[in-house]
């Protein structure tokens, strides 16, 4: 759905929201507009408080309530090309910290920044096995994410076993982020 323009249907009981936005914007900032910016920025942050504002009040009254928003490595990194994504995605950890502050004893909200995953939205940057290989020796762990492991890591923080974590950025990184190998 268009989470900017379509109407967010009505739920009546949610324990969990799950907002996570699809877009590579990667273009070196000469190539970038305010518009692009500015649709990253939309996306990411102003379509997730749109869906949390929705939803909060039903989400209150849920089961160990909780709410999952993505973020990137490159907020953290600083990688060439992703100025639009990375400043759209810095918004969203600001927004987690802040919520989580906000909501402490009622509703949980983390973040996922995952490195590049194996999805169709990367198809173009993992295009062929040379690429592939080099991605993977880019990351000091030799390898990437696969959509599985970042849904384990969301079904995670969902759970009640993450009952006790809220306000936190989780780096999926094999290393990129954390490792200087």
């Amino acid at each position: 759905m268009d989470v900017l323009n379509d109407d967010l249907p009505e739920i009546e009981n949610i324990d969990t929201l799950i907002y996570c936005p699809g877009s590579i914007n990667l273009k070196p900032i000469g190539s970038l507009s305010i518009d692009n910016f500015r649709n990253d920025f939309e996306i990411n942050v102003i379509g997730g408080v749109k869906v949390i504002q929705k939803y909060l009040p039903i989400l209150k009254k849920g089961n160990n309530p909780s709410i999952v928003l993505f973020s990137t490595v490159a907020v953290k990194l600083g990688m060439p090309f992703h100025a639009s994504i990375a400043t759209a995605k810095a918004g969203v950890e600001g927004l987690v910290k802040s919520l989580g502050a906000e909501l402490a004893s009622v509703v949980r909200i983390n973040a996922i920044a995952p490195t590049i995953t194996e999805t169709s939205l990367s198809a173009g940057i993992l295009r062929n096995e040379r690429m592939k290989e080099n991605m993977m020796e880019r990351h000091p762990m030799k390898n990437y994410l696969q959509p599985e492991e970042v849904a384990q890591m969301a079904d995670y923080l969902i759970s009640e076993h993450a009952k006790s974590i809220s306000g936190q950025i989780f780096e999926m990184d094999y290393g990129i982020v954390s490792f200087k190998i």
